[in-house]
């Protein structure tokens, strides 16, 4: 009797798993581990973040210059760039971008290396002074932890997208204690579809990693803030003018990230985005030490701050220590200058992301706004703490259109619950006014560039998930110019198309040739020397090119009212024909597989 054959340990696991454990029941098992080890990868690069920084400035003079500001960044870009380069051997940086680019692919995979290789980068990265934050590298390696642990136990596409989901919103929970945040981040800025078989598990992943945290960190809140006077109705008008200038701020920001981040891409030698953003981030950081890693010191003395003795100390370790008359200049370079770090970070060879330079920048802002009305305009007194709390929230809404996120992440950061109203009147105002110029968030904006953003437009997000590859039809019979009506018949009569597209030797595309066109004379053999392809041929309505998106693909139809169009390379050589009739089937296909929950 032959011997049975032990199956692999992990296929009996998954084979157990399968007879025992109802697949909604084992999602929200694996909801639970992804928030698990989520927290502890975010407490553990929390803590490599500030092991590394406090060695590196532990003995930094408060009044006068530290020369080490210059070269700390470009040290620390130099070894993230090498680590990547040579470890990881891929790209880790823009990781919202990375996960949204998963999710409208509708994959959702993510590669293992990012369960590590980004959390590694983006703690020296910001250690040693890169001016970016750690909340994007670890939304990225807690989506990478659900993807991976869907994929170990060979969970379906749909499901992975919902752990990719979860692992984002257990980041969000853990790092900031924040679970709610952590859900409404994932609904808003990664557009997980909202139904009830996805909300409990990212719920609960959310909620395990913000518990984690808590049991390890404490029960407070992680940015100390004490309401000293209450909101009062006759401020809501400045509340909606803090609001309009956080959508301005964030508007600076989208537009000098991606123009700044486009000077970088073309410098193809690595060493000479080292030497510019090294020396760029070096300069600003040593004039400016505030833009040294997070920012979060900055951003706890203006919550916290009683008086202006209290604000001058920003300026400590900088050529401007003991200036205190020329702080709100002070800070309104550093918001204008904090960008350019930021971007020089990332465009060097840095990893990090741009939660905290949102945080940072929207609660400079909103002190900046209340300190100069209280000293220059006098209209009403305008309590610093409390609109830098608010203006925490309308930057973060305006950078990544995400009103909910900012409002629920501050008041569960601060535990500023009492400022509810105004920080959802200055998260709306910020979001109102930055849709005017972007439509698209910083993290989607590459995406939706592309065409390869998946919305909550059932019709685009069903158009973005067909790929051109797969409406070519192939089976059209090629013919060539010089070709006489004799030997277009013959070609005519082996194929089972109406259509012939036109090529010259080099495969090249020069027009296409109607069967109807030529029904008339294509029996009367003595033209069949007369006329060649060439006087037959007519041009085609338009072209199309393999790299087309379906939103482009069909507006060209609906501008031609053709039901053929041919597709062409970049180098305009033939590839085939896409007919409005398979793109119509191939969408009742994928429309199908979309709407199933």
């Amino acid at each position: 009797m032959a011997k049975k054959e032990k199956l692999p340990l992990m296929q009996r696991i998954i084979r157990w798993r399968e007879e025992n454990i109802k697949e909604k029941q084992f999602i929200l098992i694996l909801s639970f581990l992804v928030g698990l080890f989520t927290a502890f990868a975010a407490l553990i690069l929390k803590y490599l973040i500030h092991l590394v920084k406090d060695f590196l400035t532990h003995n930094f003079d408060i009044d006068g210059a530290n020369y080490l500001y210059l070269i700390y960044p470009t040290i620390g870009i130099f070894i993230t760039s090498m680590f990547v380069r040579y470890i990881v051997k891929d790209d880790i940086s823009h990781g919202v971008t990375k996960i949204l680019f998963a999710i409208s692919r509708r994959k959702g995979r993510i590669k293992r290396h990012n369960i590590w290789s980004s959390t590694i980068a983006s703690a020296i990265t910001i250690g040693f002074g890169g001016s970016v934050g750690a909340e994007a590298p670890i939304v990225l390696t807690g989506s990478a932890i659900g993807s991976n642990l869907g994929s170990l136990f060979k969970m379906e596409h749909r499901t992975l997208m919902l752990l990719v989901g979860c692992g984002a919103a257990g980041a969000i929970g853990g790092i900031f204690k924040a679970p709610i945040a952590g859900l409404v981040f994932t609904l808003e800025v990664l557009m997980i579809d909202l139904t009830m078989t996805s909300l409990l598990p990212l719920l609960i992943s959310a909620v395990t990693a913000a518990t984690v945290s808590y049991v390890l960190t404490g029960t407070e809140a992680m940015f100390k803030f004490h309401l000293d006077q209450a909101f009062e109705m006759e401020r809501i008008p400045y509340v909606i003018l803090l609001g309009i200038l956080c959508g301005l701020v964030s508007l600076y920001v989208t537009r000098a990230v991606m123009s700044v981040e486009g000077i970088f891409g073309k410098l193809h030698n690595p060493l000479k985005k080292l030497a510019l953003g090294g020396t760029m981030l070096g300069v600003l950081i040593f004039l400016f030490p505030p833009l040294y890693g997070e920012g979060y010191e900055t951003i706890e003395l203006l919550l916290n701050g009683e008086n202006k003795l209290e604000w001058d100390t920003v300026m400590n370790n900088s050529l401007f220590y003991d200036y205190g008359n020329l702080l709100l200049i002070y800070l309104v370079l550093i918001v204008l200058l904090k960008v350019f770090a930021t971007s020089a970070t990332n465009g060097g060879g840095g990893c990090g992301g741009l939660f905290a330079p949102s945080l940072y920048l929207g609660c400079i802002s909103g002190f900046i706004f209340s300190n100069f009305n209280n000293q220059y305009a006098m209209f009403t007194h305008l309590p610093e703490k409390n609109f830098a709390l608010m203006g925490m929230a309308g930057v973060m809404s305006g950078v990544m259109h995400a009103p909910l996120t900012g409002v629920f992440l501050i008041a569960e950061l601060t535990g500023g619950y009492d400022l509810f109203l105004p920080l959802m009147i200055v998260s709306v105002s910020a979001y109102l006014t930055i849709i005017v110029f972007e439509p698209h968030s910083i993290y989607s904006m590459r995406l939706a560039k592309k065409g390869e953003l998946l919305t909550h437009h059932k019709d685009k997000a069903v158009l973005t998930l067909m790929k051109m590859e797969n409406v070519i039809e192939r089976d059209f019979e090629v013919v060539h110019p010089e070709m006489d009506l004799g030997q277009l018949v013959k070609s005519i009569a082996s194929s089972h198309r109406n259509i012939f597209p036109v090529t010259n030797s080099e495969g090249v595309l020069i027009g296409v040739l109607l069967l109807d066109d030529i029904r008339n004379i294509m029996f009367r053999q003595e033209l069949y020397h007369r006329f060649t392809v060439n006087k037959l041929m007519t041009s085609a309505p338009a072209k199309l090119t393999d790299t087309d998106n379906m939103d482009q693909v069909m507006r060209v139809f609906d501008e031609t009212q053709a039901w053929n169009l041919p597709v062409v390379d970049e180098e305009g050589r033939y590839l085939g024909f896409v007919s409005k009739s398979k793109i119509f089937n191939s969408y009742r296909q994928v429309l199908v597989h979309f709407s199933e929950d």
